[in-house]
């Protein structure tokens, strides 16, 4: 299986601030299903969608100029769903604080060129 993490990295501007002054949740979510989206892709070189988004958890906010690391990797694979963790870090580019700010989990199924559903092939995984 190839255990390699996706990485993203983003820096937080003012156009994404809510009135708290403090990054959306949407826009972290949007940008998490991406790293996960592309994670579950490498590894299945296939076609994927996303069918659930879980354990989404919120920890510290995301202010202005925050630089946000958002890292996917592969936690299961079964014979049509691939589950992809997400980590999100926050580091502060005035002090340099490094700390996980948001995590979740993304369900993802292998479908065919009309999004039709369909089996992973293990063997093309495992030959990777």
């Amino acid at each position: 299986m190839n255990d390699q993490p996706t990485t993203m990295t983003r820096i937080v501007l003012p156009s994404m601030l809510n009135d708290r002054q403090i990054l959306f949740g949407g826009n972290i979510l949007k940008w998490m299903d991406e790293v996960a989206y592309i994670t579950a892709t490498r590894l299945l070189k296939q076609g994927v969608v996303t069918i659930s988004v879980g354990n989404i958890n919120f920890i510290k906010p995301f202010g202005l100029g925050d630089i946000i690391e958002l890292i996917g990797n592969v936690t299961k694979i079964g014979s049509v769903k691939v589950e992809v963790s997400v980590m999100a870090y926050r580091e502060s580019t005035e002090t340099g604080l490094k700390e996980k700010a948001a995590c979740a989990k993304f369900c993802f199924a292998a479908v065919d060129e009309l999004n039709v559903p369909k089996r992973i092939d293990m063997n093309k995984i495992e030959s990777q």
